[in-house]
């Protein structure tokens, strides 16, 4: 399967890479969310289907979407601004218009690569009129003010051309008729970010699959079976008994791990009748998590004698104590977009919900209506009822199908097709 990334852009940037890039790319498919000013670019993160990684254009996007983006499970990267970009626009500044550098004003991410290539050349005379934007991220950033200060330079006639990183500047100039040119993002300097991005997918599901043990220990057990094995399918693990029958530990996965702290259900864990103490491990083993789980519960058992947890992941970095706050509960599902296909669906508002955080909690974008079913705690024939549904709302799509025994029927392998970010 292809890894999937979330491409965020201008429409002149979307559109070079994908005329000169995509094509070349072999394991990679690119989905292309444009804006027309770098400030929109948070309005499409709720607009992003599922994917593996997301890849904005450059700092000033991300920057102004930094906060819409905590609620992505996968990882967020953007192109970077560096010396190289600078040079090669100036090169062909010098080139193709015969302009010098101290007749160009400039703005980019950092003063300092004025001073960087400037060195590495001996320039003479290094550009005078720069203008950054590294110290105004998000909050004192306007475009406005870019645009005047090339404008105002070319007016006065100490400037002969505008070269920007902003493309919503460029615009704007280019309507004042005042020469200008974008900065020139080496094709070198994409392919390198999207191969960062496929690798940061990457290593994000090998990281998510780590094993992971849940070591629970409560003054008295009896009564609270029920309550362990539903914390167990909330973990997507198995529940085992210790041998001195004082402590139970529930072996997962990374991934099913964090997904379930992050949610709702976690604060169940310490709502027991009695006061729990819970150690969380991570490990390239399963021997390893469990150990690491062990450390953690003791420090817990130190701590807080009226319950909480604590992390130890596979690097011995010790996280906790858990609920270290009051962690906010979405028990409603008041999305406009969400609240419509479900109503179109005939599902309700929490099935549908329930059907995006099982997305959230996979490491895989495909999966079966077995997978669904055990998450939802719901009939088989009821699961492939929603999923027909999505289907043929253009909500899910079938991508393949799998053979899991030597008889039978081969089973649908689905993907969501609508945002759940």
């Amino acid at each position: 399967m292809k890894t999937k990334i979330a491409l965020i852009g201008s429409k002149e940037f979307i559109e070079r890479v994908q005329a000169s890039i995509a094509p070349n790319l072999n394991h990679i498919e690119l989905v292309p969310y444009i804006y027309r000013e770098p400030q929109e670019a948070s309005k499409h993160i709720k607009e992003i289907t599922p994917c593996d990684a997301v890849l904005f254009s450059g700092a000033l996007p991300y920057f102004f979407s930094k906060q819409a983006c905590r609620t992505l499970s996968v990882p967020v990267l953007y192109l970077e601004q560096d010396e190289t970009a600078l040079v090669t626009s100036l090169l062909y500044i010098l080139h193709h218009h015969q302009i010098e550098p101290d007749r160009v004003s400039i703005d980019l991410m950092d003063f300092s690569f004025i001073d960087h290539v400037a060195s590495d050349l001996h320039l003479k005379n290094p550009p005078p009129y720069v203008m950054d934007y590294k110290e105004r991220l998000p909050h004192n950033f306007n475009i406005t003010e870019y645009t005047d200060f090339h404008r105002q330079l070319f007016q006065a006639g100490k400037t002969e051309l505008a070269l920007t990183s902003i493309h919503a500047v460029y615009d704007r100039l280019v309507d004042l008729q005042i020469p200008c040119m974008r900065m020139i993002d080496p094709a070198k300097s994409l392919i390198r970010a999207i191969d960062e991005a496929h690798s940061q997918s990457l290593l994000s599901k090998r990281k998510a699959a780590t094993i992971a043990a849940a070591r629970l220990s409560v003054q008295e057990w009896d009564g609270e079976h029920e309550h362990l094995h539903k914390l167990a399918r909330l973990m997507k693990g198995t529940l085992q008994k210790s041998e001195d029958d004082t402590s139970y530990t529930i072996y997962s996965n990374r991934g099913s791990i964090e997904h379930f702290m992050e949610s709702t259900d976690f604060p169940s864990l310490f709502q027991l009748e009695h006061p729990v103490l819970a150690g969380f491990g991570y490990g390239h083993t399963a021997a390893q998590a469990e150990a690491n789980a062990q450390i953690a519960l003791s420090f817990a058992g130190k701590v807080d004698s009226d319950g909480c947890a604590f992390i130890l992941n596979e690097e011995k970095e010790m996280s906790g104590p858990y609920p270290d706050k009051n962690k906010k509960q979405h028990l409603k599902n008041d999305h406009p977009e969400m609240l419509s296909l479900a109503k179109q669906l005939k599902l309700s508002p929490a099935n549908l919900s329930k059907i995006i955080q099982f997305y959230k909690s996979r490491s895989s974008r495909d999966f079966t209506a077995a997978e669904l079913s055990d998450y939802m705690q719901i009939t088989r024939r009821s699961t492939e009822r929603i999923l027909k549904k999505l289907v043929d709302n253009n909500s899910a799509k079938i991508i393949g199908e799998e053979m899991t025994y030597a008889q039978g029927r081969p089973r649908a392998v689905y993907e969501l097709t609508f945002p759940i970010y």
